[in-house]
């Protein structure tokens, strides 16, 4: 009798084991069908490297410029220096980056995605009547291969300051230096060109759109013989159709799409109606996952629609205007890092990290807790209208938060 009970026992634990087994299998199984594939992004606004920047690196131009007021280039780093002490000359490709190139090497992004408002060309004829002219030495390309920077966003009102030679020296430099860029192009349907960037399950593609609101001239758009910017169609509808067209080209699964585009102003907090109303119908109707937003000179609210980040106005990230004086109320010499990190299933907004930065001697260095707690107030207070506010952490980064 107590044999038998024994058995029976024995057979009731067993019976318990396998079906625990079962279960947590089970329960593997669920968890590995739920796991999803994603891709961690670097994204920042306006990359200026010229002028008084491009001087202090080890190879640059000559330093005559045709401004207004300014007719030498390293007027603006002794500006830089009245405000924040010397600078030293020259300096080495990884200084400008600073604290940027730890919390990227810590951050660890699959891709770095810049807006860069510089021409790359030694050529010594301004585009007529611009006023403000923005170059570096091609050998300073390095600069951008020391932070590792995979993309370029060339659709601005930059990127032709020195004509359409010194736009295709640009684009020549950059495929020489293995950095991928769009939005201009030797025609209008390079220009109109996506770029994929290469991720673990997937590519990472960006579009690159320039508005004339942003100050492009109106002739410098590629043509169908004739270099130049990927220009954004005057109308929305027309706008969409062509987005949507280029991204259901090379789009597949696991892709995320990225549109960056320049467009407004450069100082104030208001996003234009029509702006909010593009990016939504982007969104909805071409396939886009992100709006990469850019020309404005400090950041701007921030939005996410049905799970997809719009960044209407990345701000600048780093430029020589330290030590020039005007528009103090904006700030512009802190900007954002911004690490968002996106389901490449659905493209849809997983979480996003932002580190504040400061611009001081030509280089980037974290901001100090008093301004963090300024940007932080300024973006949630600007983005209380899409029901965005961003979270403080100990390290004086902040992670967004949506409704």
């Amino acid at each position: 009798m107590r044999t038998t009970q024994w058995h029976l026992l024995l057979i009731f634990f067993i019976l318990i084991f396998l079906f625990i087994r079962k279960e947590n299998y089970s329960a593997m199984g669920q968890n590995k069908a739920s796991e999803t594939h994603s891709v961690k992004l670097f994204l920042c606004g306006d990359v200026m490297l010229g002028r008084g920047i491009d001087q202090i690196l080890p190879h640059s131009v000559s330093p005559k410029i045709y401004e207004s007021y300014v007719k030498d280039a390293r007027d603006y780093v002794h500006l830089a220096e009245i405000k924040n002490g010397s600078v030293p000359k020259p300096v080495s490709y990884a200084y400008i980056w600073r604290d940027a190139m730890e919390i990227w090497k810590n951050m660890a992004p699959d891709a770095k995605i810049i807006n860069l408002e510089t021409s790359i060309t030694t050529l010594n004829k301004p585009w007529a009547g611009k006023g403000i002219n923005y170059r570096m030495h091609p050998k300073n390309v390095e600069v951008l291969t020391t932070a590792g920077i995979n993309f370029c966003a060339l659709a601005n009102n930059h990127t032709l300051d020195w004509e359409r030679a010194g736009l295709l020296e640009t684009m020549n430099t950059l495929k020489k230096s293995d950095i991928a860029f769009a939005g201009a192009g030797i025609n209008d349907t390079e220009a109109a060109n996506p770029a994929s960037l290469p991720s673990q399950n997937g590519k990472i593609i960006v579009l690159a759109y320039g508005s004339k609101s942003s100050g492009i001239p109106k002739s410098w758009a590629a043509q169908e013989n004739l270099p130049g910017i990927n220009m954004l169609p005057e109308t929305d509808e027309m706008a969409v159709v062509l987005i949507k067209n280029e991204i259901s080209k090379i789009k597949q699964k696991n892709d995320i799409a990225i549109l960056s585009i320049h467009w407004g102003g450069n100082w104030g907090y208001d996003i234009p109606l029509k702006h909010q109303k593009l990016a939504h119908e982007i969104i909805d109707k071409a396939g886009v996952d992100i709006i990469h937003g850019h020309s404005s000179h400090h950041p701007m609210g921030i939005e996410v629609y049905h799970n997809k980040l719009i960044i209407y106005g990345a701000g600048d990230f780093i430029n020589d205007y330290e030590g020039i004086s005007g528009q103090e109320q904006y700030r512009g010499e802190l900007s954002l890092m911004y690490f968002p990190e996106v389901n490449q299933e659905n493209g849809e907004l997983i979480s996003m990290k932002i580190f504040p930065m400061e611009t001081k001697n030509f280089r980037l260095h974290k901001a100090s807790k008093s301004d963090a707690i300024w940007l932080k107030t300024v973006l949630n207070r600007e983005g209380r209208q899409f029901g965005t506010q961003f979270k403080w952490n100990d390290d004086l980064s902040m992670d967004l938060e949506w409704k």
